[in-house]
């Protein structure tokens, strides 16, 4: 990797990558490198990138197939379009603090990790900034992983037997009743995985948890409820969270498996817009395992 120059993020977990334009990298050029990375620390920001849109789906495509949450929506020969995370409608104008629109990015200021309700979860998102706020707006991640690793072995011996049930509606309904009962966030049925997870390549463990789950298999929801959010807590302390002010042009990926996410508020009178793609699991990242454990 001595092409590359890496500085850690945090004591825990991440690198800050420099040394690259990320328009360059290809299976061959680069990418071996970053994929080592992303599995050794979880979290990879680039700064000040231009990385083009079509960059943007091959890099992406690289970690594993592209994630198409609205696939079932479009037209034939309709195009795929890289999801934007902002509060910029079509016409230009902003959402107001109670749209449902709104109220749909507040959902993602709750910790969480992308697709654990789908049938097959994101690996990896790729998130770069477009247009910034002067002030909040911030990404922030959290390892599980160190948190996990930090845990009494009694404890990640109970966890290691847990299978959580994640729901899209769920981390919806945290904010709204009415927004959670829209149709998208009811597309796919309730899925079932592990509470840990391990990473097949170096055999570390992670807490696999989310603002969408809705409970625990075995347990009563009151029980199970207060076990997750007790869980997120403790995996989000300080120690185990890395905060990003975004420039314009940053990059910032991170492995779902091992880290939970969220946005930070921003003046709601502000344009905000980020564009992120995911890539999907595949058995070589550990889905086969996931499902064999969760009894799929």
């Amino acid at each position: 990797m001595s092409d590359l120059e890496t500085r850690p993020l945090t004591p825990a977990f991440g690198v800050e990558v420099s040394g690259l334009d990320l328009n360059t990298v290809t299976a061959d050029h680069l990418f071996p490198q970053l994929r080592a990375l992303f599995e050794n620390h979880s979290a990879l920001l680039f700064r000040r990138q231009s990385l083009t849109p079509d960059a943007h789906l091959r890099l992406a495509g690289l970690f594993g197939p592209i994630e198409d949450r609205k696939a079932d929506e479009r037209k034939p020969g309709e195009a795929f379009e890289i999801p934007e995370v902002s509060n910029v409608t079509g016409d230009g104008t902003l959402t107001t603090e109670m749209d449902l629109h709104t109220l749909n990015l507040q959902s993602n200021m709750l910790w969480h990790s992308d697709s654990t309700f789908m049938p097959v979860p994101a690996l990896c998102n790729i998130l770069t900034a477009k247009t910034v706020t002067t002030e909040g707006g911030a990404t922030e991640l959290a390892c599980t992983r160190a948190a996990f690793a930090d845990m009494p072995e009694a404890r990640r011996e109970r966890l290691r037997n847990l299978l959580f049930r994640h729901h899209y509606s769920q981390s919806r309904r945290r904010i709204s009743p009415e927004l959670a009962d829209l149709p998208m966030f009811h597309k796919w049925p309730e899925q079932v995985w592990p509470a840990v997870l391990r990473n097949p390549v170096n055999g570390r463990e992670s807490v696999y948890v989310a603002s969408h789950v809705r409970g625990v298999v075995g347990m009563d929801d009151a029980a199970g409820m207060a076990l997750v959010d007790a869980l997120i807590a403790e995996c989000t302390a300080p120690e185990y969270v890395y905060s990003h002010q975004w420039d314009v042009g940053d990059v910032m990926l991170w492995d779902q498996r091992a880290v939970l996410h969220r946005g930070t508020p921003w003046p709601y009178d502000q344009p905000r817009r980020l564009t992120s793609i995911c890539s999907s699991m595949t058995d070589a990242d550990g889905l086969s395992e996931m499902r064999a454990r969760a009894g799929k």
